[in-house]
């Protein structure tokens, strides 16, 4: 179980430090693109709000395959789709329970579904940020003019 630990934390680590360049990178383009001032179409914010969204679903994605490329390694699969499966189950926390690990690394499954309820629980918290943002400025442009 110690090593299991060690492993899950490491991959969990991996796993913020990519969801946090992506999330970081996301915002970054929600700045560079959300300008309510001059172009304060409705479906022009939702585009600009879309591609956050997909880029921090990307960041999630990835990290249901590092976690699958881990499965691999450690011997637990033979294929990447049911790695992936697997993953994807303990990312979303949904438990299906028709694939399991064994014995000897079973304790990996329930860190990754910490890791999947802490970067989903990130990925709405930065949705729910520029959506926040989004409006408020729709609504000061709309207010002052502007739109």
């Amino acid at each position: 179980m110690l090593m299991d630990l060690l492993i899950g934390v490491g991959t969990m680590s991996l796993c913020l430090l990519m969801q946090s360049v992506l999330l970081v990178q996301a915002l970054r383009y929600y700045v560079r693109h959300d300008n309510p001032g001059t172009n304060a179409s409705t479906f022009s914010t939702l585009l600009v709000i879309n591609s956050v969204m997909t880029l921090l679903v990307i960041g999630n994605l990835a990290q249901i395959a590092i976690w699958a490329v881990l499965f691999l390694m450690l011997g637990e699969f033979d294929t990447f789709d049911a790695a992936a499966y697997h993953s994807a189950v303990n990312f979303a926390t949904l438990g299906y329970g028709d694939v399991v690990m064994s014995v000897r690394n079973r304790f990996l499954g329930p860190l990754e579904a910490i890791n999947g309820v802490l970067m989903v629980g990130v990925s709405t918290a930065a949705l729910m940020a520029t959506f926040q943002d989004a409006f408020r400025k729709s609504r000061s442009a709309r207010r002052d003019g502007r739109a």
